[in-house]
């Protein structure tokens, strides 16, 4: 179904054919109508499956139909768990209420709260809000939520995981019990079904796709390496690898930097992202990268479910994840909206444990590959001969050297995994966050 036959408002559908697209996702067909009729939202779907139209749109809708006057106080509230998405979702409402002159605004931490309270009183119809920010612009009266009649609350799980439930709770508290309330989420968990039990009326529960498991579109691959050769290994893909738009997840702020100071060094357009940096910092990396001015933007886990970018080719662990729901979180970053992308880890003998983890995680069996053409100086102690990808651009004498190393278990480790595949490049466009 097209978004012609929802229902929408016009000046919503203009909004959308105006962003280039024309064909819903599945979170989206499934979610608009019902939305749209005023029921309370479930939705659980993967990342990268385009769940802000589907709460944004029937939300516009519900506040532009009814009435298109102006108001002082804001009449939908969204909260979500980190400021980079704040940043995204405020654009995606700006964008698709493009035609009915929304006025949007994203309050978060980091930057000065001065001029976010005299922009508050100046009149919104949307603030999309970080829970810390936006429960002290309540402590200092800056803004009021006893008009807010859609709320919705973004990436739930995270908000467990980053500690953030307690400050929602109390701003559930201060919003009318009347109201419509949606909530996303990537994972089901027990804690996120007892919450939106607790506030929200017989909702309409929509999931899509199967619970922990990575979107299809993705494929994955699983490179064995020592901690000294890690950046050797990225620097060979970087080279000989036909990658555009490079995603690099470390651990640590500090690696970030280190990472992509060495990526400089070495003549690469690199930015790092993570939560040391000032949010000016962070929005000029993120919108370099979006306009193509880095090739490479090495971030941290803070960004693995703040990042809307098109067309990112390939997302590389670089260390691997410590909990095995962010190693979901990151990959999807590529492969968005059914778009194909690819998704690399390189695991060091010391993070077995992490991969097992991971694999019990999406209950599935990792294959350990070779990367062809890449010199492995050091043996890593592996027991059994791996897959050998074919190289694409091929370094003249390295192939045989590399196989030497490479075995499909360390030794004494339970063996994991990953699927082979040449990166395809983005064949449909469809409508996602």
């Amino acid at each position: 179904m097209p978004f012609t036959k929802f229902g929408l408002l016009d000046p919503l559908v203009q909004g959308v054919l105006a962003a280039g697209y024309v064909v819903p996702t599945e979170i989206q067909s499934q979610a608009i109508p019902a939305a749209i009729e005023g029921e309370d939202i479930f939705g659980c779907a993967q990342t990268g499956t385009g769940k802000t139209a589907a709460f944004v749109l029937p939300m516009l809708h519900r506040m532009f139909g009814r009435s298109a006057a102006k108001h002082t106080q804001a009449k939908s509230l969204i909260l979500t768990p980190t400021r980079e998405l704040a940043v995204q979702i405020e654009r995606s409402v700006s964008g698709y209420g493009r035609f009915l002159n929304v006025r949007a605004l994203a309050v978060y931490g980091g930057v000065s709260i001065d001029k976010q309270i005299k922009q508050l009183r100046s009149g919104v119809d949307v603030v999309v809000a970080t829970p810390g920010r936006l429960l002290d612009l309540m402590s200092r009266q800056a803004v009021r939520l006893g008009h807010v009649e859609v709320l919705v609350i973004d990436e739930a799980d995270r908000m467990f995981d980053m500690g953030f439930i307690a400050d929602v709770r109390k701003i559930i508290a201060a919003v009318p019990k009347e109201r419509q309330t949606m909530l996303f989420s990537a994972t089901l968990s027990k804690e996120v079904r007892q919450f939106t039990a607790d506030f929200q009326k017989q909702p309409r529960m929509i999931q899509v796709g199967r619970e922990h498991n990575p979107i299809e579109t993705i494929t994955q691959h699983i490179y064995p390496v020592t901690k000294e050769q890690k950046l050797d290994l990225l620097l060979h893909m970087l080279e000989y690898k036909d990658m555009d738009s490079v995603l690099v997840f470390s651990r640590t702020r500090h690696g970030a930097d280190k990472i992509s100071r060495k990526l400089k060094h070495a003549d690469v357009n690199a930015a790092s992202i993570h939560s040391g940096r000032s949010q000016n910092q962070r929005q000029a990396a993120l919108d370099g990268f979006k306009a193509g001015k880095y090739r490479v933007l090495v971030a941290t886990d803070i960004a693995a479910r703040g990042l809307n970018v098109e067309g990112i080719s390939h997302v590389i662990n670089y260390d691997v994840p410590a909990f095995a729901e962010d190693y979901i979180h990151r990959i999807g970053r590529t492969g968005r909206a059914s778009a194909l992308g690819d998704a690399v880890t390189f695991v060091s003998r010391d993070e077995m444990p992490y991969l097992q983890r991971i694999e019990k995680f999406i209950d599935r069996k990792f294959v350990m590959e070779a990367c062809a053409g890449f010199n492995y100086a050091k043996s890593l102690g592996l027991t059994k001969p791996v897959k050998t990808e074919k190289s694409d651009k091929p370094a003249a004498g390295r192939g045989k050297q590399a196989n030497k190393s490479f075995g499909s278990v360390y030794s004494g480790k339970k063996a994991p995994s990953s699927r082979p595949g040449k990166h395809r490049k983005n064949t449909s466009r469809r409508f996602g966050r």
